[in-house]
């Protein structure tokens, strides 16, 4: 077995059987499908308190009974009672809050207010004003004189729900949501940047605990320093993919348990008629409960989940993962070997952090806009492509702008690797001393 063998084996194997990664190993996934589960988790249940809301309008009562009754929402239209009146002990009469209506209202939007003692769910202020633009429209059009405009408006009520499918290279269509691209996008790209900074610092560490204790002279007098760092890093890396791997098992797991448990066999329920005539006079009404309504959009989630192309995901994640670690885990490793202690690291983590977080922001613009000149060369850039490029891939990249990224992040890991050698075969055996900048230059400059 080769000395860097030996060194990946130390190096994993004193890693992987830490109680700590055991625990982060199941932990994490359960954190990772709660971003997907609690969501959908929450879109099934309702706010079951009731709210008795008093309504307050000032001048002609035009808006009297307009708002309509839910199970959990009633409205009172309170009569020759002012706001003063009541404002001051509301509560005391059991209301949740008062909706005050102004006369101005018709061309002064916000001359209505709801006034509470808690901050009111946004379930509850959507209902409210639904309701008084749809009567405040329906006055307007009513100066028009238009004939049977009451049966008018409810024909042509009309909720659009936007499918999208995308056509793949070979004519295969697959319905897609934007949402659940932009979900793993932000995720994807997060866990790039968490993962390498935590890794990367973990070699970091351990070059340095190694350096302080004086192991390290023992080591070299075995191994050549660059075999010591190779060996150190991609031990680390093999840590960092067992881990991802241990991940993503579980929260497939999770998620295929809560889709069993949160959506039900949707073949049993009924679905409602649809007309002949999309423009017919006497559109067919929604026989649907809200529940059965619910549970079909919470079935669309995860069908869209399934719809991705995961193994394009993971694999690119998996690599993309790699190739920046290992470009930034050399870095960390050379300052490692500068310094005798952590302390000293904060002089020169400035170059590396700002990459990363430069990084992490342009992913988070990439979400709305993952086609946009500053989104495109940022996932080239090698030091910022791995976390750039994977808030990308989930909405769809060209391959040749991924094989752009791939080599160009290689041939970046080839460098970075062969300056960070020969910083870490000087400065793993230097103690007493702050290195500076201008001293780290000499040592590339020293020939190995």
């Amino acid at each position: 077995m080769s000395k860097i063998s030996i060194i990946i084996k130390r190096e994993y194997l004193a890693r992987v059987r830490k109680r700590s990664f055991i625990i982060m190993t199941l932990i994490a996934p359960l954190l990772l499908a709660a971003m997907f589960v609690v969501p959908v988790w929450i879109m099934t249940q309702e706010d079951t308190d009731l709210k008795k809301i008093a309504v307050i309008e000032e001048g002609t009562q035009i808006f009297n009974g307009i708002i309509p009754n839910t199970q959990y929402l009633k409205f009172e239209y309170l009569q020759n009672t002012s706001l003063d009146e009541i404002k001051n002990n509301f509560t005391d009469l059991g209301y949740y809050g008062i909706l005050f209506i102004s006369p101005k209202i018709t061309y002064i939007p916000n001359a209505v207010q709801l006034i509470s003692t808690k901050q009111p769910p946004l379930e509850t202020t959507m209902h409210i004003t639904n309701a008084l633009e749809k009567e405040i429209e329906r006055l307007k059009l009513e100066t028009y004189n238009i004939k049977d405009l009451d049966q008018i408006l409810k024909e042509i009520d009309t909720q659009i729900k936007l499918q999208t499918i995308k056509i793949t290279e070979d004519g295969t269509e697959k319905e897609t949501s934007t949402g659940i691209a932009m979900g793993i996008a932000y995720i994807s790209g997060l866990l790039i940047y968490m993962l390498t900074f935590i890794f990367g610092a973990q070699v970091m560490r351990g070059v340095i605990e190694e350096k302080t204790s004086r192991i390290v002279e023992v080591i070299i007098s075995s191994v050549k320093p660059f075999q010591l760092m190779m060996g150190k890093i991609i031990g680390i890396a093999l840590v960092g993919l067992t881990q991802f791997f241990c991940w993503v098992i579980i929260t497939f797991a999770i998620l295929s348990v809560a889709q069993s448990i949160l959506v039900p066999d949707m073949e049993s329920i009924p679905q409602s008629p649809v007309p002949e005539n999309i423009m017919s006079s006497s559109p067919v009404a929604n026989t649907q409960p809200a529940e059965i309504q619910e549970l079909s959009e919470v079935q669309q989630i995860f069908n869209n989940l399934g719809s991705q192309n995961w193994a394009v995901i993971i694999g690119s994640f998996i690599f993309f993962f790699l190739g920046g670690y290992l470009l930034y885990a050399s870095l960390f490793a050379a300052i490692g070997s500068a310094v005798d202690n952590e302390t000293d690291t904060q002089q020169f983590m400035m170059p590396i952090t700002i990459p990363l977080l430069l990084a992490l922001f342009v992913a988070m613009g990439a979400f709305q806009n993952p086609e946009s000149s500053v989104a495109f060369w940022f996932s080239l850039i090698p030091l910022t492509s791995p976390v750039v490029m994977m808030a990308r891939i989930p909405f769809g990249v060209p391959g040749w702008q991924i094989g752009i990224s791939i080599l160009l992040l290689i041939l970046t890991f080839l460098g970075t690797t062969w300056m960070a050698a020969k910083i870490y075969r000087t400065g793993i055996l230097l103690y007493g001393k702050k290195p500076t900048y201008k001293e780290m230059w000499k040592w590339l400059r020293y020939k190995i």
